[in-house]
């Protein structure tokens, strides 16, 4: 009872902090050496985020971990359309343990998510809350190029994702999940583009050292093309319409 009332204090002052645009809300994550330490390793599954793995989430405990995280990426996980905040909806429970134990261990830099992902008290809390929202559809309106030449853009960047993107995140975007490759289809075309950005410049400090290798020659305008491509990708079966939200009785 008391860690709820606490998880719960935290929430309300991280989303305060974040009202008046707090830059810190919380303490920084213990910074851990990333993909610049000689003996960095992408995929080491070690400490909770082994144990999160192993363990069968409860999708029920996990809605109610998830009231956190829908403070900023919503109660649908569908994420803001200008790359704020990520859609989450559907992704595989693999990605989403190894990000936010990342985010916990210092692996990844994320200031804004670290106090709630703080908010998880163990590894069990890590499996249902990732079993909950690789449970949610993902939603069919998000965030699209919406740029000069669309359709010029969008042909462009297959090209360069079915030349070496595709074998590691699919034909539709949707992943590996024993790979930890994350489902693209249904994300945001401004977070697609930060990410990657991100990723090519050293500042994404958990990134795959492949992915590092083949991003690293692409230029800002491949990029655009490329997250333009991306964005258009859907999933048969995994995408669903936005759902109204309902009336209170």
């Amino acid at each position: 009872m008391k860690g709820l009332v606490m998880k719960k204090l935290i929430l309300a002052v991280s989303l305060a902090m974040i009202a008046v645009g707090a830059a810190h809300a919380g303490p920084p994550a213990p910074k851990q050496q990333g993909i610049e330490g000689k003996d960095y390793k992408w995929n080491a599954q070690e400490g909770e985020k082994i144990e999160a793995l192993k363990l069968k989430g409860d999708k029920k405990r996990g809605l109610e971990a998830y009231e956190v995280c829908g403070a900023c990426h919503l109660p649908s996980g569908a994420g803001r359309p200008d790359g704020t905040f990520p859609q989450l909806a559907g992704q595989h429970t693999t990605v989403l343990i190894k990000q936010m134990a990342d985010i916990r261990a210092g692996l990844r830099d994320n200031p804004t998510m670290y106090p709630f992902a703080a908010t998880l008290t163990d590894p069990q809390e890590l499996a249902d809350v990732s079993v909950y929202i690789e449970g949610l559809c993902i939603p069919a309106e998000h965030g699209k190029y919406e740029g000069k030449d669309a359709d010029k853009q969008v042909a462009a960047g297959k090209e360069l994702y079915e030349k070496e993107c595709k074998e590691c995140h699919g034909a539709n975007g949707e992943g590996v999940k024993d790979k930890f490759y994350p489902v693209i289809a249904g994300q945001h075309y401004k977070y697609l583009l930060r990410q990657m950005t991100e990723i090519r410049d050293g500042h994404r400090r958990n990134a795959n050292p492949d992915m590092v290798k083949i991003i690293k020659k692409y230029n800002n305008d491949q990029l655009v093309a490329i997250s333009a491509y991306q964005s258009s990708l859907v999933m048969p079966g995994s995408m669903c319409k936005a759902k109204a939200p309902a009336k209170k009785k």
